[in-house]
């Protein structure tokens, strides 16, 4: 049994400097947090995402803040061979993986009777589909190289509560990331590879502004958050850093409300 004593120890257990993390959707509003919350902590980043504006201002916003090394990269979550060139050229760059967050997501909210099937599939190809590709394709070189690692996917307080309002396809397709969540984490803690799943309510963003810049939908969303607000992107870099590091390492196959409460009603 190892034990640990002293105050420097216990602060080493959140010391996540010169680790590499691979973030996808980098450039919306939660993995751009992410990737500059990380990098805050010493954290090389590797910037994902399928929309190029904004990735390469990221990557200089991370050298000239913090100075560490950020590689942005163009990446489709749903093609396998984008997301394994992806890989590829953050192991040549960098030579490791140590942390994969998947930020990379859609929402489209429309009645179950009005949705085409198309617009379902779409929803579940980025969601789940490339929540599946990203974390295996990290995973068997975290495995090749034995050096084990930290997985955290993207759920949400919609993957747990139904709701009336549109919200099937993006539920359904959160509540499959939870379960694929704890199905790799079994798969792979003989690896010691850890997989964990944050699961946000709203939070701000530019595609949720519209909606929460409006005083009545505003008090529609945040009534049924206990704490009484919606989240920011920075709301969630806490959670991050604490399953990126070995303060969580005995922590494998959980779902991680960050949430305002939400979950626990």
């Amino acid at each position: 049994m190892r034990t640990r004593s002293g105050l420097g120890k216990v602060r080493m257990l959140f010391d996540i400097k010169g680790k590499v993390a691979v973030i996808t959707g980098a450039s919306g509003a939660l993995g751009k947090a992410v990737s500059m919350g990380l990098a805050a902590y010493g954290v090389d980043i590797v910037a994902c995402s399928n929309e190029q504006d904004g990735l390469d201002e990221l990557a200089q916003e991370i050298r000239e803040t913090t100075g560490r090394r950020a590689l942005p990269i163009f990446c489709d979550v749903t093609d396998t061979q984008s997301v394994d060139q992806m890989v590829n050229r953050a192991l040549t760059e960098f030579g490791r993986i140590d942390i994969l967050f998947t930020a990379a997501g859609m929402a489209h909210r429309e009645r179950l009777v009005e949705m085409g099937v198309d617009d379902w599939q779409q929803v579940m190809d980025v969601n789940v589909k490339g929540t599946l590709i990203c974390c295996r394709a990290v995973a068997r070189e975290m495995i090749g190289l034995g050096i084990g690692g930290s997985i955290i996917t993207v759920g949400s307080v919609r993957g747990f509560h139904a709701h009336k309002d549109g919200y099937t396809a993006y539920g359904t397709s959160k509540a499959a990331v939870h379960y694929l969540t704890k199905q790799m984490a079994f798969e792979w803690a003989e690896h010691n590879i850890r997989v964990n799943c944050i699961a946000p309510c709203v939070f701000w963003s530019p595609l949720t502004e519209p909606i929460l810049r409006d005083k009545v939908s505003y008090q529609k969303y945040t009534s049924r958050i206990p704490m009484g607000r919606a989240a920011e992107p920075e709301d969630f870099i806490g959670a991050t850093v604490f399953l990126a590091s070995d303060a969580s390492e005995m922590v494998t196959a959980h779902i991680l409300s960050v949430d305002g409460g939400t979950a626990g009603g």
